[in-house]
């Protein structure tokens, strides 16, 4: 498994994958060096006959803006593992469809594709010349507005509306340039593959179904919604809230989006028995929004950072204890699971599509 670096993520093509998986890692491991941090988990689902694409963690307290540039970036990358993938010799249908590309985070990267699921469930707008986009456009903010005063009772009027405002023109300059992202990317993979013999045919297959993730799979493993106390010291924290600066969306605002989508009906859940980050997380999926169901969530042996895990031969360096461990030993405990988990996944999807 070799990544090269591809737009702003790094990238491990596969001889013959059979899809794509894209990673968003936690704070920090998943910022410097995810390919190494990571690379015990990816190998294997590398091994497991996938693509891997790294996505870059940036810290910011405006997620709004960071899932939006995650889901951008997929629109550049889908294209070039096209390309990539002809001049390299290998295999590059299943990158044709978007609905061969799946999402795996760990921690606070969960809270990206979340809030991806979650825009999948936005009134579909259309193009600006379309008769009914401004009904369309208004039916985006009737959902927006709802959404955030649901999560804000106890705001003042003016500041709730001074959001909703906010997060409506963010959403739809997103939208809009999500269409013209995907009218782009159609047209870049049809010129890659105009060569090839069966043009006609592989044409037919180009499918972006979503200008989101809807129908895409994703695990999430130890995922973790929480506000601006778990990015700074606690004390700094509650007199930077009080200036009104917090991250954006709160955690309030992020289970409101979710329960008000309901969607994540291809998701799975892989929680640490000994994590207390992101257990209220994990409880809230769980007894509140009561998804995933059964059979579509592992409870895992270790803590916070046990998907992180550097492979050395036979033996694996671990975060934070045991500091080395047996690979076979984590493979069963920790690996295997997670695998077995996307599988399931997997068919669930195809499934979904008969």
């Amino acid at each position: 498994m070799k990544f090269q670096p591809v737009s702003h993520s790094w990238v491990a093509l596969h001889p013959k994958p059979q899809g794509v998986i894209q990673f968003i890692g936690g704070a920090l491991f998943g910022t410097f060096f995810p390919m190494f941090f990571y690379r015990s988990l990816l190998q294997r689902l590398f091994n497991d006959g996938y693509t891997i694409v790294i996505l870059p963690f940036n810290f910011t307290f405006d997620h709004y803006a960071e899932a939006g540039f995650l889901i951008r970036e997929q629109y550049e990358i889908m294209p070039e593992l096209v390309r990539r993938a002809i001049f390299a010799g290998y295999e590059y249908e299943p990158y044709l469809s978007d609905q061969n590309f799946s999402w795996l985070g760990h921690s606070i990267g969960c809270k990206y594709i979340a809030l991806l699921e979650a825009f999948s469930a936005l009134p579909v707008v259309g193009e600006p010349s379309d008769p009914q986009y401004p009904h369309n456009v208004e039916k985006l903010r009737k959902f927006i507005d709802s959404t955030v005063r649901s999560a804000n009772t106890k705001g003042s009027q003016e500041n709730i509306n001074g959001k909703v405002e906010s997060i409506f023109t963010d959403l739809l300059i997103l939208i809009n340039d999500l269409e013209i992202k995907r009218k782009e990317a159609e047209r870049l993979i049809k010129y890659y593959i105009k060569r090839e013999a069966n043009f006609d045919q592989l044409q037919d297959n180009i499918k972006i179904t979503s200008i989101f993730i809807k129908n895409q799979p994703s695990l999430l493993l130890a995922p973790v919604n929480t506000g601006l106390e778990s990015a700074i010291p606690q004390p700094l924290a509650g007199i930077v809230i009080g200036l009104g600066v917090n991250v954006k969306p709160t955690p309030d605002e992020t289970y409101a989006l979710i329960k008000e989508g309901d969607l994540f009906n291809l998701m799975g859940l892989t929680a640490f028995k000994k994590d207390k980050l992101a257990a209220t997380t994990c409880e809230w999926f769980e007894d509140k929004f009561k998804k995933p169901p059964e059979g579509f969530r592992e409870d895992l042996k270790g803590g916070h950072l046990r998907p992180l895990g550097m492979q050395l031969g036979n033996f694996v360096i671990n975060f934070p204890i045991p500091t080395i461990g047996s690979m076979k030993k984590r493979n069963i405990e920790f690996e295997s699971p997670v695998s077995q988990l996307f599988q399931r996944l997997e068919d669930k999807q195809a499934n979904h599509q008969k």
